[in-house]
């Protein structure tokens, strides 16, 4: 993983002049590709007024979890918390929702808009305990620059 090339890139997404869709799918797109146990990215986003996350774009198999409710599961759980939740082994989480039988590993990073935590970005691996440091880096670096456009 190239941290730098891959925020240059980031920054790149961010700066051009297509839509906020277009921009959040790009992203999602170049982590999967870049980084080779980066098997499911994606972003989900507060439903409204409602207390649950609705997914938005993403990159990978497709999903039956397209609403999740505050506090079920990793990502329902980071709604709550607002803090980032690194899962090694998923099988060791006894608040896990399943996937899919590939799904080893999982990070989750919120997304801050005025201090608000108002979505985040999931990655899920097919590798047991993948995430580094450097992981955590890029992934708040992502979703800083993409409170910049929502």
């Amino acid at each position: 993983m190239n941290l730098s090339q891959l925020k240059e890139s980031v920054v790149s997404i961010i700066n051009n002049t297509n839509t906020k869709s277009f921009k959040l799918q790009a992203i999602c797109d170049l982590l999967k590709k870049e980084i080779s146990y980066y098997d499911w990215v994606g972003f989900y986003f507060k439903n409204g007024d409602k207390r649950e996350l609705k997914l938005a774009e993403f990159a990978g198999e497709p999903t039956e979890h397209t609403i999740i409710p505050f506090g079920k599961g990793i990502c329902g759980q980071v709604a709550i918390s607002n803090q980032n939740f690194v899962v090694p082994d998923v099988a060791a989480q006894d608040n896990y929702i399943s996937c899919g039988w590939k799904v080893k590993s999982e990070i989750v990073i919120p997304i801050f808009v005025n201090q608000e935590n108002i979505g985040q970005i999931d990655i899920d691996s097919h590798t047991v305990n993948p995430f580094t440091k450097n992981d955590e880096e890029l992934l708040e670096f992502v979703c800083e620059k993409v409170a910049q456009i929502l």
